[in-house]
């Protein structure tokens, strides 16, 4: 991790705020599990890029020897090669395997930095790729692990940390260029002004929601429209639709769910990655009359400088960017060409909550907002908690600020999310919300979980 200056170094710690332990417990097993739900069958998910996705999770526990204490983290996937990121959780078990619960939750700033410093398997990266995702997995059970010991849901957890506490979770490696450990500490006491009364107007009223149930691209017209009425009707004020199969397809879906919604309904659309830089300028453009919001990967993440083009040729549609980029390093440098009108950041993808405290103050910093990208298995229910805890002690806003909600597979979570009026409602229980229901989880492992044997016979 980045060294502090020394005028900074009597109030930034070098190692992440201390959570109150379980004297004595030790961690006595990383176990994971290949957890494949068959969404394929109703096209639950489809986009221009992954038409037939299976939403999966590489499923990791940190199991303790106190019976009543768990950690539960997970990787996101659509099916093929889950197992491949369950194979990369695997390889951490020497991190974990019989440390005491306290020097980890403890110390959660140096238990990142020590996972993705690995001399050996930092060479399969650096800082993204699988790797990097199996190691946001297993953090981010550590810290459902930490907040299970604090008695706290993850985002008041976060939000109960003094600025300090949480700048010394950051690596400003590598990002100091852009937001520095003193700007970050600014950033975050600045927020302190109103603390209690946002946590209060959370918990009373919820976040804003979105949602992309009504738009996945294998859905029939007449489910496009009967979805996003029913979401106008739910109360959501935004919905997305896929995008990408060709021009003609993307102008009458788009024509059908402005119609559907009214003028007054911001209607976002997602790409998936499917163009080039001129391809795309031409797609969305063409799109225009339907007043689209934003546009989400309209082309790769990694395209920094397209991005860049493409944002200055639509305005002022949008350019929202989040979902695929891999670290911190490629944030950092969407915010500096301003390329991105908005963050679209996941739960899942880059390594855990670390980066994406680091990522969010970077948002604050250069004044774009943070619309986290949800859905799949698990993201809506630990996606929250950031959004959560960046309203309540980084941004302080939920203007122009909306947290994707997709209506799949949250039943098989035992605190799933819970939304109202277009709103998510905040998580009381302690942890990341990230747990799978027993049954579920032997359900649909693959490939002998007996969903799954039941599906190969009608093979």
């Amino acid at each position: 991790m980045t060294q502090v200056q020394p005028e900074d170094s009597a109030t930034i710690p070098a190692r992440s705020v201390v959570v109150p332990s379980r004297a004595g417990a030790r961690i006595v097993a990383l176990d994971c599990y290949d957890v494949r739900f068959p969404t394929s069958l109703e096209h639950d998910g489809s986009d221009a890029m992954n038409p037939d996705p299976d939403y999966s999770a590489a499923y990791v526990v940190l199991r303790t020897d106190a019976d009543d204490l768990e950690g539960h983290g997970l990787c996101f996937t659509i099916g093929r090669g889950n197992d491949v990121v369950v194979a990369a959780i695997e390889a951490l078990r020497p991190h974990v395997i019989g440390r005491l619960v306290e020097d980890i939750t403890g110390g959660l700033g140096g238990f990142s930095a020590e996972l993705i410093g690995d001399s050996q398997l930092r060479w399969l990266g650096p800082e993204k790729g699988v790797m990097h995702m199996a190691i946001g997995a297993v953090v981010n059970a550590a810290w459902d692990l930490a907040a299970k010991v604090a008695g706290k849901p993850l985002w008041r957890l976060l939000a109960d940390m003094t600025p300090e506490q949480i700048v010394g979770l950051v690596d400003f490696r590598y990002i100091d260029d852009a937001l520095s450990p003193r700007e970050a500490l600014d950033i975050l006491r600045a927020a302190g002004q109103g603390r209690d009364e946002r946590i209060a107007e959370l918990e009373r009223s919820g976040y804003p929601a979105y949602t992309t149930t009504p738009g996945w691209i294998g859905y029939s017209d007449e489910k496009l429209v009967r979805l996003s009425r029913q979401a106008v009707s739910d109360g959501f004020t935004q919905i997305k639709l896929k995008i990408g199969a060709n021009s003609d397809v993307d102008a009458r879906r788009m024509a059908l769910a402005r119609d559907a919604v009214g003028p007054d309904i911001r209607i976002a659309v997602d790409a998936n990655q499917r163009w080039g830089v001129a391809q795309a300028k031409a797609a969305i453009i063409a799109l225009a009359p339907w007043n689209p919001y934003w546009v989400e990967e309209p082309t790769s993440p990694d395209e920094i400088l397209g991005l860049a083009v493409i944002h200055e040729a639509i305005s002022p549609i949008k350019v929202a960017v989040g979902e695929h980029v891999a670290n911190r390093v490629i944030f950092k440098q969407l915010l500096q060409a301003g390329a991105a009108d908005v963050l679209t950041i996941d739960a899942c993808r880059v390594a855990g909550v670390n980066e994406n405290l680091a990522i969010l103050l970077m948002a604050a910093k250069f004044g774009v907002p943070v619309c986290p990208h949800a859905g799949g298995v698990g993201l809506c229910e630990m996606v929250q908690h950031l959004a959560m805890f960046d309203f309540v002690a980084v941004s302080g806003t939920t203007a122009d600020r909306v947290l994707e909600y997709v209506d799949h597979l949250h039943e098989h979570f035992t605190d799933p999310v819970r939304v109202t009026g277009g709103r998510y409602l905040a998580p009381a229980v302690p942890g990341f919300s990230a747990t799978l229901r027993p049954a579920s989880l032997r359900d649909y492992e693959f490939p002998h979980g007996p969903v799954w044997q039941q599906l190969a016979t009608q093979v």
